[in-house]
């Protein structure tokens, strides 16, 4: 069996396997024996479920055989970030306080999963609590990328991005709070959606900011992603805060071109300090989008210096709240032999939790203390609504807009984690995209000093579908869509 089945897209190999080409077993043994072979060095998944993998991928063949429906990702292994809840496989979030945690149930999007015939072959490293922008933060030791294992993949997704880049899994879920997917599929080199704010249902993803959260697909190709989402998408009587809106068909006109397509160009996403080489992909994926017939305007976001300062503190102030549950007292790590009350709740959380997460606890309780609040949470807010009525305002104008993702490549491991301030500056052209609740993508575009970089793409809420004809245009005018890592 050729290793040149890894390199084909999820929807190939799904066919391959209803006709009977090859068998699901088959099919998950290599992407399995492709897990062990490279691992060792990139660090992407923290747990592999091969038992449970290969017994999912018989049952597939056996419902083959019989002639049942099989479903649209019948047969494809998919990987899961450990942020998300998985019946009967440990679930960590990458951190201490969650060491040894084994759900009881499937997330809603892992159940549909399931039911749409994929194969859950294993559970990928991230940020802790998915804080980070590196996939330094893990408590199991960081993910490497795999076009320079001395560099980051980028974060909080970074085991979901490397998994996929890697050719380990055809497609992967991550979770994106302020660029979480979008940054690592930008420094890996492959495609990352955030859907809208409640298109994909969050039931059972372990909550860092419930109003930014939102789960999403990893691929190699946009009909892929397309594919998945068509899977996940959709309302959930679990989440109250997903949207009973009817799910397109996000592959149904995927090739119709974007002739007459507007396409916005921010002037202020083109920060001080993006790197020339970052600067030029991005300049070549805006022209290839003109060239397949989309008009280009430029349009401005003028709260866009103030995303960070907003996003750092409404964010940091919903983790406080949601991260105060874990007390050494319900469930999750406990100190061991504490003296009194006092100390097992104290030891309990400076043992379990790194130190970013640490960091970011006591910014939000802050922000949220008594005489605080209003000078920092309540304005927060304010201009969250200000960020929002930009991007009202620009879609008024637009169909879409084009950014770049990151205005560096991956940087080394080590470089910025004793400078976190720098850190979060990396997420200043991603965060407004999830402060406004908007769809976005990062596609690939190009390469500087042999490193990928990704063009971001963003849309109207609930505006998936063209956002994904607009990725898949620029993807079939991209020379380098072929290029492998690894």
């Amino acid at each position: 069996m050729s290793d040149d089945l890894l390199f084909e897209s999820a929807l190939s190999l799904r066919e391959r396997v209803v006709s009977k080409q090859i068998s699901a077993s088959e099919l998950t043994g290599l992407f399995l024996d492709r897990i062990a072979k490279t691992d060792a060095t990139y660090r992407a998944f923290l747990l592999v479920d091969r038992d449970s993998a290969l017994a999912q991928a018989r049952a597939i063949d056996g419902a083959i055989v019989r002639g049942d429906d099989v479903g649209p990702l019948a047969g494809v292994p998919v990987a899961i970030k450990d942020q998300i809840v998985t019946r009967g496989l440990r679930t960590t979030c990458a951190s201490r306080m969650l060491e040894g945690f084994v759900p009881p149930y499937d997330a809603t999007v892992v159940d549909r999963l399931r039911r749409a015939g994929a194969i859950i072959i294993g559970k990928t490293n991230q940020d802790e609590f998915a804080m980070g922008s590196s996939t330094e933060n893990s408590a199991y030791g960081p993910t490497r990328n795999p076009w320079d294992p001395n560099r980051v993949p980028g974060g909080s997704s970074g085991g979901s991005a490397v998994a996929v880049a890697l050719r380990q899994v055809p497609l992967a879920l991550g979770t994106d709070t302020g660029g979480s997917i979008r940054q690592p599929a930008s420094l890996c080199g492959v495609v990352g959606l955030k859907p809208t704010y409640g298109r994909v249902s969050r039931f059972g993803a372990v909550a860092f900011a419930s109003s930014l959260d939102q789960i999403g697909p990893f691929a190699n190709t946009v009909p892929d992603t397309a594919a998945i989402m068509n899977v996940i998408a959709g309302h959930d009587p679990n989440d109250s805060t997903c949207v009973p809106a009817a799910v397109p068909d996000y592959l149904s006109g995927l090739d119709g071109g974007i002739a007459g397509i507007k396409v916005g160009v921010p002037r202020e996403y083109f920060v001080p300090g993006m790197t020339a080489g970052v600067e030029s992909a991005i300049q070549a994926g805006i022209d290839r989008l003109r060239a397949a017939g989309a008009e280009l305007v430029e349009i401005s976001l003028p709260h866009t210096d103030y995303c960070v300062a907003t996003y750092y503190i409404i964010a940091t102030a919903e983790a406080s709240s949601n991260l105060a549950r874990y007390d050494g007292v319900r469930y999750g790590y406990r100190a061991k032999e504490p003296k009194d009350l006092y100390d097992m709740y104290s030891r309990s959380r400076d043992e379990g939790f790194g130190s970013e997460v640490k960091r970011r606890i006591m910014l939000g309780t802050y922000v949220l203390s008594s005489g605080y609040y209003d000078a920092y949470y309540r304005k927060a807010q304010q201009v969250r609504t200000l960020i929002r009525q930009d991007f009202d305002a620009a879609f008024q104008k637009v169909d879409v807009i084009a950014c770049p993702v990151s205005p560096v490549t991956a940087f080394k491991l080590g470089e910025m984690v004793e400078d976190p301030l720098q850190m979060y500056l990396m997420d200043i052209l991603t965060i407004s995209c999830n402060l406004a609740g908007l769809p976005g993508i990062s596609v690939p575009c190009g390469f500087s000093d042999n490193l990928p970089v990704g063009l971001q793409l963003l849309a109207k809420p609930l505006g998936e579908t063209v956002l994904l004809r607009t990725a898949r245009a620029h993807e079939m005018a991209y020379p380098d869509s072929a290029r492998r890592a690894g």
